[in-house]
């Protein structure tokens, strides 16, 4: 499977990164007490601070809100899934545990202040492509409503689109069935490229550490728009 950034991204946003992490074998499962623990504190903390600011005042948030108008989009109607985290938060409505891998991508999110997404890379058909959606692209999303991505980041394999930092597809969706995961950092074009390898680095061992399995990690820009998993599991 390879992974393609489609050049107009970086016409538009030259320092544009992506974190890409491959997790092979993989044992998606209920979180452990640890895990619900440490999300939920999280949160709490964040409400208390979002008491004495804006969530704009999140330097990570308010990047991506600047991409987002670049691209063409309103984050106020069709806003990066970061910022419905963070609303949600101000609001006091606490995202609950779902399960190891769902929690874990959350928790990635909160901590970096990006949008990250997994999905169940056995249900992926094909090569992918990240590109800006059109009027014409659309799926139903885990919101249960049909979503369209106009002036949207949108990933696509061979049979449709399925995948967006503002919602994600049903078709995709990691379950405690899935055992093969591709995560994806929506990693802030300011952050240096070391510390963007750093940060997918870190983000793989803590996710092998709970769910087991092994990683691989790379960070994709506009010298590296292509990725190649090497390690996938024959069929």
């Amino acid at each position: 499977m390879q992974l393609t950034i489609d050049s107009s991204i970086f016409t538009k946003i030259p320092d544009f990164k992506l974190g890409i992490i491959y997790y092979n074998k993989t044992i998606v499962s209920a979180s452990p007490q640890m895990l619900k623990g440490r999300l939920q504190l999280f949160q709490e903390q964040l409400y208390f601070e979002l008491l004495d600011k804006d969530i704009t005042d999140f330097n990570g948030l308010a990047e991506w809100q600047s991409i987002w108008t670049t691209l063409g989009a309103d984050p106020s109607t069709q806003p990066p899934a970061l910022q419905l985290l963070l609303q949600q938060i101000q609001n006091r409505h606490f995202t609950s545990s779902f399960h190891s891998a769902e929690d874990l991508n959350t928790f990635f999110s909160l901590q970096y202040e990006i949008p990250t997404v997994i999905y169940d890379a056995d249900k992926i058909a094909g090569n992918v492509t990240l590109s800006v959606g059109t009027a014409r692209d659309g799926y139903e999303g885990l919101n249960s409503q049909f979503n369209t991505f106009e002036d949207i980041l949108l990933l696509s394999d061979g049979y449709s689109p399925f995948g967006s930092p503002y919602i994600d597809s049903i078709r995709t969706a990691v379950t405690e069935e899935t055992e093969n995961i591709i995560q994806l950092l929506f990693i802030r074009p300011s952050l240096d490229q070391d510390k963007a390898w750093q940060l997918a680095e870190a983000c793989g061992k803590m996710f092998t550490s709970i769910n087991g399995g092994d990683f691989q990690s790379s960070v994709m820009d506009s010298q590296n728009p292509n990725f190649i998993l090497t390690n996938e599991v024959e069929s």
